[in-house]
């Protein structure tokens, strides 16, 4: 790394164009998990699956609402971790800043390898390991040449996911009325067994599932801070929100129990590519392979980024050694995308020795979602209250029937991570893992903040342009 750094607090350059930032949010909470993990979830819960998708879908919803009203009142680098130190206190932006970048690190482990499966069927001679390795490889060096190249990369690989999902769309919608060759009027297989064939309980089991499908939405807060227009860009993005999920998830998976009966939709395969065969699309199966390695690969570079951005936003309020703020002469963060990216690396190792042991790493992190979530929607309850009364003119985007729907929303995340210990043997360990590792982290900032002798007390609000 033989480019010049910097020995102070530096800035993120604002090297985001609007389209990148727009393409972030548009394709940020479409991920493998859509394209392959929706059959597991229909299997589990029946055609009431499209609700499931719906209740988590509007938690969504109403959390990047209310976050969408603090990052548009004060754009931050370190987006809701900012605001839950201002808001909660230290506790609360210490814990929420590193439990998001665990996760991401965790995730970004996790599509390397998963990457690397998928290239391995197609070239099964090459060890799975070499493929985890070049995927980290080339996804760090598109993290580590600028902002802008992460932003042109993520352009393109959500390009690719959002095609697939509209020509889905559009093509299931003719094929379920009849309108397409070799289709017919099918519409009634929704109800096949009847819409609650598993019974009520397995839509809330549905729900456990389904909602980090979703954990992605929030990136484009974080990107926005390094966007030219960083509050015209979160507030188009967090507006657009309850159409993407509507369209992209609840219109897909409603498609899907009405193209076929949901007893025949592939667990194990993409249901997505089992629908394109039906419609008669040559390679539908190879096709949609291309199609999840495109959304592999784009949730492992802005996973890459994020966790990079969340670890540099730390150090900014000295939860993080000083050498993680160093930037190169084009404003990137680079060794906090190192420090971010060696968990892979780990990941890479791990997969050649023993490739099973990641996913204990993994699941670790199952219910961090949820945490990340109650502290968002925590915060915008407390911060909220202080914008009315010191900077009532910054609320330029407001959360709907607040306060009630604020705390809905708050009782509805602790609902769902409650919910986790009724499910299933494996959820429950998910959450007893996620548990642990917030009291790991919550234990090491009470340590550091004894031998600190200070607590990170509120501070006005600002935003990322109050820093000059």
């Amino acid at each position: 790394m033989g480019a010049e750094t910097t020995t102070e607090r530096p800035g993120l350059r604002p090297d985001l164009r609007q389209r990148h930032v727009r393409m972030i949010a548009l394709g940020g909470i479409i991920g493998a998990s859509l394209f392959i993990g929706s059959g597991a979830v229909i299997h589990t819960v029946g055609p009431a699956a499209v609700l499931s998708y719906a209740i988590g879908g509007l938690i969504v919803v109403l959390v990047m609402r209310m976050l969408g009203e603090m990052a548009t009142a004060a754009p931050s680098q370190g987006s809701f971790m900012e605001y839950a130190r201002t808001s909660l206190g230290g506790w609360a932006g210490f814990t929420v800043g590193w439990l998001y970048w665990y996760f991401w690190v965790g995730v970004v482990a996790f599509e390397a390898v998963a990457g690397a499966k998928i290239l391995q069927t197609w070239i099964p001679v090459v060890p799975q390991w070499i493929f985890s390795l070049v995927l980290m490889l080339l996804l760090t060096a598109t993290n580590l040449a600028s902002a802008k190249s992460f932003g042109e990369t993520e352009f393109w690989l959500a390009s690719v996911k959002i095609a697939t999902i509209v020509v889905f769309l559009v093509v299931g919608v003719l094929f379920v009325f009849g309108l397409w060759p070799g289709g017919s009027f099918s519409v009634g297989n929704i109800a096949q067994d009847g819409f609650f064939a598993n019974g009520g309980f397995s839509v809330v089991h549905g729900v456990v599932i389904v909602i980090f499908s979703y954990f992605g939405a929030e990136i484009v807060t974080i990107a926005a801070a390094e966007s030219r227009e960083p509050e015209t860009a979160v507030r188009k993005a967090t507006s657009s929100i309850v159409w993407r999920v509507i369209v992209f998830y609840v219109g897909s998976v409603t498609l899907l129990v009405m193209i076929t009966g949901w007893r025949e939709i592939p667990t194990t395969t993409s249901p997505f590519a089992a629908a394109f065969g039906r419609f008669g699309i040559p390679a539908a199966e190879t096709v949609v392979s291309a199609v999840v390695l495109t959304a592999v690969l784009s949730v492992l570079n802005s996973g890459l980024y994020t966790a990079s951005r969340m670890l540099f936003a730390l150090h900014g309020n000295g939860w993080a050694p000083k050498w993680i703020a160093d930037t190169n002469r084009r404003g990137v963060p680079w060794k906090a995308i190192l420090v971010s990216t060696s968990v892979g690396y780990v990941a890479v190792v791990m997969n050649f020795v023993s490739p099973d042991k990641i996913f204990y790493f993994i699941n670790s992190a199952g219910a961090v979602a949820l945490f990340v979530y109650a502290i968002i929607a925590g915060s915008q309850l407390r911060m909220r209250r202080r914008l009315e009364a010191e900077a009532p003119e910054r609320l330029k985007l407001r959360m709907w029937g607040y306060p009630w729907l604020s705390r809905l929303t708050l009782a509805g995340t602790l609902a769902v991570v409650a919910s986790m210990l009724f499910v299933d043997a494996d959820t429950r360990a998910q959450l007893y893992l996620s548990l642990i590792s917030l009291a790991v982290i919550l234990g090491v900032y009470f340590i550091q903040r004894r031998r600190s002798g200070r607590e990170h007390r509120k501070t006005p609000l600002r935003s990322s342009r109050d820093h000059g």
